[in-house]
C-alpha cells in the first residue's frame, strides 16, 4: 500500500531536491517519451534504464527517490502517479513506455501496456535477443489502465516493461547506488534491443 496517494500528497511531506528529485529531457523530434516513475531508489536499476533506451534519440521523464534508505515510501503507483511534469511530458508525446522494477528472481521481461502493436515489436526484437518476455500473472502489473501513466499519451496507449531484479542484477554490478554506475555490457545490449522495436513506431 503506497504512503501517499498521488504527487500532491507526497508534496507535501517531501523534498525536492533532498528526497526526491524529476529529470525531464524533452526531444522535439521524438514522439516517444521513455518513462521511469519509480527511478532512483524507489525501483533500482529503472532510471539508468530508461536513460539508456532513451539516449539521444526518445524524450526521457524520470521521477526518482534520492533518500539514504526508505524510497519505496516514494512509490504512486501508475494509475495514480500524476508528477505534474512527467505527466506534461507524456500528454503532449504520442506514446509512453514505462519502466518499472519487479520482484522476480528469473531474468524476464513482464510486458504490458494498452499498445499491442507496439509492444509486440518490442517483444519481438527482445526475444530475437534471447530475452524472456511474459505477461505477468497479476493484472495490477499489466499496464492496461486507461489511467496508467503508460496509456496517458496522445493515442491512450502505450507500453510498460516490467523488469524482474534478476534482470536488473544482470545489468549492474549490483542494484546499490554505487553498483549502478557500473553498468555491465548487457544493458547496452537490452536498451538496444528496446530501442530498435520503438523505432518502427517513432
Amino acid at each position: 500500500m503506497d504512503v501517499y496517494s498521488n504527487f500532491a500528497e507526497l508534496k507535501q511531506a517531501e523534498r525536492e531536491g533532498v528526497d526526491y528529485r524529476v529529470c525531464i529531457v524533452r526531444r522535439d523530434n521524438s514522439s516517444i517519451v521513455v518513462l521511469a516513475p519509480h527511478g532512483g531508489g524507489i525501483e533500482p536499476g529503472t532510471s539508468e534504464v530508461a536513460t539508456k533506451i532513451a539516449e539521444k534519440e526518445f524524450s526521457l521523464a524520470m521521477f526518482e527517490g534520492k533518500k539514504p534508505t526508505g524510497n519505496a515510501r516514494l512509490h504512486i503507483t501508475s494509475t495514480n502517479f500524476d508528477e505534474p511534469r512527467c505527466l506534461q511530458l507524456a500528454q503532449m508525446t504520442d506514446s509512453v513506455i514505462a519502466i518499472h522494477g519487479e520482484g522476480s528472481k528469473e531474468r524476464v521481461v513482464f510486458l504490458g501496456g494498452r499498445d499491442e502493436k507496439l509492444g509486440a515489436q518490442v517483444r519481438a526484437v527482445l526475444e530475437s535477443q534471447g530475452y524472456q518476455v511474459k505477461i505477468h500473472e497479476n493484472p495490477e502489473l499489466q499496464g492496461i489502465a486507461t489511467v496508467n501513466i503508460c496509456n496517458r499519451g496522445r493515442r491512450g496507449a502505450g507500453v510498460q516493461l516490467e523488469l524482474s531484479s534478476g534482470l536488473r542484477k544482470a545489468f549492474f554490478e549490483s542494484l546499490t547506488t554505487e553498483g549502478r554506475e557500473k553498468p555491465t555490457d548487457e544493458l547496452a545490449k537490452f536498451a538496444s534491443a528496446v530501442r530498435e522495436g520503438l523505432r518502427g513506431s517513432d
